[in-house]
């Protein structure tokens, strides 16, 4: 019997040792590694300084996306509390993320080629998250997975979904007063009650409830739950509750006006009843959800076999943590070199855009001034307004050339629209695509109604339908993205990142005629206008 015992204790011995032994080996390999993987980061920050400095301006000035300061905080924390987890574990530099890394870099330089700062931001992320698995191995990254992943919660992206939340408040509050009784007649965004005009502007949307929800939500998932069910299904809950809140919220700010005469809920005060109530909504929805919660399981020990398993097989030597650093570094500065290569084919010469006053006939240059409208286009290289007519109908056609676009400067960005939502003299009605003949094949445009809110010269109309597309080198496109993705392919080509939008518009004054005149122009003269542009492109090219 004493024999099976020594056996035993001699086992848990050697295991014990063999722990230590491995303890002081992780320990060394750690010491190894991190410094490695904090000077990596640093250099990707400093490379990808101007992206950084962009995501922290936008978080300074946007409350929408103000959690963005604490977010490394918050992660950083999340991993001191995972330590006794990684001690046990042994650091090993993985070479296979250097597919994942080049990826990321060439991601960063599409992005910047067409200056759009989600993609950008996306990627230095990214990049700083992937450092991690690549430097440190991917056992060590999977450990700490989630604040890994959360810090992607600093990237101010969201706002795409504004115009969807916008809709779907106005459906929401429209039908509640309905059936509440009170009558409303609707126009796009814009409704009228017995009591008052109301509009659901981007205030309402409710984006920044989302965020905020969606942020706290998956945080809160994360340290009060064990199973991967409970967890997918809170942050589900988190992204549902901030919008049917949001609608809500909106139905009872206009009740409340129209109750009180117009007294309440208006100006300033139904954005701090809204903010109340949502905080009142996500109160409850954590209350209720800590009903559900999981204890932790306890803060991971070090077990001398999982620390054996761990360390099993040669330890990387200090040189290797160096050597996959600096290989890193080198394929994060790739996209600096290839961009000051990818100099734009275009001179900076001003490009020169003049429509015709002749040559389209029967149409013939008009009072431009006559209609009182121009798309709401931000500092193009050149632009040109100017209306036709031909009998009793006449035609607008707005042109606006970009050249050496950045970010302060670029055709495809969210304040670039007919009509924005502050406009005190036009509002959008009605908005979709349709199929237009330019003279060489259909193309899908954007079409919008828009109708006038302010007084109005006699002459002038009170609706307008005007037609979008975009003009990219000769391609055309109503779609943003396609817009970017030839915009940066024909930068890869070196030829440059001229590119144009056109709109057309017409007084809107009987079914189906405005749509026959922009289409009986767009067909016969189209060709004319892409004259213009690619005179516009050819002058300014070296």
């Amino acid at each position: 019997m004493p024999q099976p015992e020594r056996q035993m204790s001699g086992a848990r011995l050697r295991a014990s040792v063999d722990g230590r032994v491995a303890g002081s080996s992780n320990a060394s390999a750690w010491r190894a590694a991190l410094l490695p993987l904090f000077i990596l980061i640093i250099l990707i920050i400093t490379l990808y300084r101007d992206t950084a400095m962009a995501m922290i301006t936008i978080w300074y000035r946007s409350e929408t996306f103000t959690h963005g300061f604490v977010v490394l905080p918050i992660s950083m924390w999340l991993i001191w509390r995972r330590r006794s987890a990684l001690a046990a574990l042994s650091p090993r530099p993985n070479l296979y993320f250097v597919i994942v890394f080049g990826g990321l870099a060439l991601t960063w330089l599409l992005g910047d080629l067409v200056a759009v700062n989600s993609v950008t931001q996306f990627a230095l992320v990214a990049m700083m998250v992937a450092s991690v698995p690549a430097v440190l191995g991917f056992s060590v990254a999977t450990s700490i997975a989630f604040p890994l992943a959360f810090m992607f919660f600093a990237v101010p992206i969201g706002e795409f979904v504004m115009p969807q939340l916008m809709d779907w408040t106005a459906d929401f509050t429209i039908l509640a007063l309905r059936l509440s009784g009170i009558p409303v007649y609707r126009e796009g965004l814009n409704f009228v009650i017995p009591t008052g005009n109301w509009s659901v502007v981007e205030a309402c949307s409710g984006v920044r409830y989302l965020i905020a929800s969606l942020t706290v939500g998956t945080l809160y998932a994360y340290l009060n739950y064990q199973s991967t069910r409970r967890r997918l299904l809170f942050v589900l809950v988190s992204i549902l509750v901030p919008v049917v809140a949001n609608w809500l919220r909106a139905y009872m700010i206009v009740m409340l006006g129209h109750l009180s005469g117009n007294t309440i809920a208006v100006g300033a005060d139904h954005l701090i009843y809204g903010w109340v109530f949502f905080g009142v909504v996500i109160l409850l929805m954590f209350m209720i959800g800590a009903r559900w919660s999981e204890p932790e399981y306890g803060a991971a020990t070090s077990d001398p076999a999982q620390t054996i398993s761990n360390a099993s097989g040669r330890q990387p030597s200090t040189a290797g943590f160096w050597l996959m650093a600096l290989l890193f570094a080198a394929m994060a500065a790739m996209p600096m070199f290839a961009k000051h290569m990818l100099d734009p084919a275009a001179g900076d010469d001003a490009p020169q855009l003049v429509l015709p006053d002749t040559n389209l006939p029967p149409w013939q240059a008009a009072d431009a001034g006559a209609f009182g409208f121009k798309p709401h286009f931000l500092n193009p290289s050149a632009e040109s307004n100017r209306l036709y007519a031909s009998g009793d109908k006449t035609v607008g056609v707005y042109l606006a050339f970009y050249r050496g676009q950045n970010y302060e400067r670029k055709l495809v960005t969210s304040t670039n629209v007919l009509v924005p939502s502050s406009d005190k003299a036009w509002s959008q009605v009605e908005h979709g695509a349709a199929s237009v003949d330019f003279g060489g094949g259909l193309r899908s445009v954007r079409f919008a109604e828009l109708r006038r809110m302010g007084a109005a010269p006699a002459e002038a109309p009170e609706r307008l339908l005007a037609w979008q597309i975009y003009w990219i080198h000769g391609h055309l496109t109503s779609s943003d993205y396609l817009a970017k993705v030839y915009s940066a392919a024909y930068q890869l080509l070196g030829r440059g990142d001229d590119s144009a939008v056109l709109v057309f518009y017409t007084p809107i004054q009987g079914s189906g005629d405005a749509r026959e005149t922009l289409a009986s122009f767009v067909a016969s003269h189209y060709g004319r206008i892409d004259e213009v542009l690619e005179a516009a492109a050819a002058g300014g090219r070296k």
